[in-house]
């Protein structure tokens, strides 16, 4: 990332800081959870909330490993389609950024379909709003400050920035760019020849790196999970519903799971 963009993201943040934080931690309250806990599975704690909204969460992997999510909105029901093809840190990262979009984004979709693009961090307001409120939400300040200080402790003499980072991207599984975000927006690491090194850290020495660490590498790598199966499922279970209750007909339903089939296949890799 060029060092022009990344100031401008940590200045919209800090500006916006306190805004955000406030509307993490009303997500922690409809959670039912403390601000100051971190969040070990995302997924399993959000889902019933993005029922209630009526939205599903379904990951497959796509195509185009350029989009990290994709937001559909229909008349009466959403779905937010996560890419598994990439990372499992980018994956919980778009998680967290649809969240935003869905429960607190001031102005509501100009589409049906919104994308969210991978590791690309566009100065869109809300765009900018909703990477601010996903660095937050899984990372929140109490916690990350607390693990910061303990693995800058640990640190020795083989040890760099780039460790530290390393350490914090596999406690709160989530990506590069978006711990050293939050690092600066703390306030936490130096500017200068130190900020210059991390903004040209690549993937392939992130990956060194935790393999020298003994960190879990799985979270570097794609899941590949298809929740195409159950979707699919589903809509079966429901359109045997309305077809005993005489709402649908057999070939409504068929035209549906056909038209979902063909989507399927564009979308997925």
């Amino acid at each position: 990332m060029k060092f022009e963009r990344f100031q401008n993201i940590i200045d919209y943040n800090c500006t916006n800081q306190m805004k955000m934080v406030n509307c993490v931690r009303d997500f922690y309250f409809q959670m039912n959870m403390d601000y100051e806990r971190e969040l070990p599975n995302l997924m399993l704690m959000v889902r019933p909330l993005f029922n209630k909204k009526n939205y599903l969460v379904i990951e497959m992997p796509f195509k185009d490993k350029e989009i990290g999510a994709l937001c559909y909105k229909s008349d009466f029901f959403g779905y937010t389609f996560l890419n598994s093809a990439l990372p499992k840190v980018n994956v919980n990262f778009a998680l967290a950024h649809e969240i935003y979009h869905i429960f607190y984004q001031q102005e509501p979709f100009k589409k049906k379909i919104e994308l969210y693009m991978n590791e690309h961090y566009f100065e869109y307001k809300e765009e900018l709003s909703a990477n601010l409120f996903a660095g937050i939400l899984l990372m929140p300040e109490p916690g990350f400050q607390l693990i910061f200080r303990k693995f800058t402790n640990e640190q020795d003499n083989r040890d760099t920035e780039v460790t530290l980072v390393a350490k914090l991207m596999s406690f709160f599984e989530v990506p590069y760019m978006a711990v050293v975000i939050r690092c600066y927006e703390l306030g936490l690491l130096p500017d200068g020849n130190v900020l210059e090194r991390l903004l040209k850290v690549d993937n392939n020495e992130i990956e060194k790196e935790f393999s020298r660490l003994w960190l879990n590498d799985e979270i570097l790598k794609p899941t590949k999970r298809d929740d195409y199966p159950r979707l699919e499922q589903l809509v079966r279970n429901v359109g045997t519903e309305c077809k005993n209750k005489e709402i649908l007909k057999e070939d409504a339903v068929q035209k549906v799971l056909e038209n979902m089939g063909k989507i399927y296949n564009e979308i997925r890799g």
